[in-house]
């Protein structure tokens, strides 16, 4: 599990490399929360994600609620199809803007 972050155009962007499971998600959680911006915006890179299991779904819903908290917009960016596609049967992508890439990301927290 890796996780960097930068800032482009005043977005945190945060690109976490690796799979997300009941193991990894505590540490993913902590090093995002962190990053969030106090009324700012964040875009998490999921692109080099191949796997979330239930803990990671309920860690970004937790990710959510604090960048929510904090007055914050939060989007997703590169995305699998196969979490994708439990995200939305779970109804958890009903809460993120998504975006195929991270330079769209930005543009869709413009």
């Amino acid at each position: 599990m890796e996780i960097s972050s930068s800032t482009v155009d005043g977005v945190v962007v945060a690109q976490i490399i690796g799979d997300i499971d009941g193991k990894t998600a505590p540490i993913v959680q902590q090093k995002v929360v962190s990053l969030i911006p106090d009324g700012g915006k964040i875009l998490l890179d999921m692109g080099q994600v191949e796997y979330m299991s239930s803990a990671g779904l309920r860690m970004l819903l937790l990710v959510y609620r604090q960048a929510q908290s904090k007055g914050s917009k939060i989007a997703l960016s590169g995305l699998s199809e196969d979490i994708a596609d439990t995200m939305s049967a779970t109804g958890f992508l009903d809460y993120f803007v998504t975006s195929t890439t991270v330079e769209e990301g930005l543009q869709a927290l413009a």
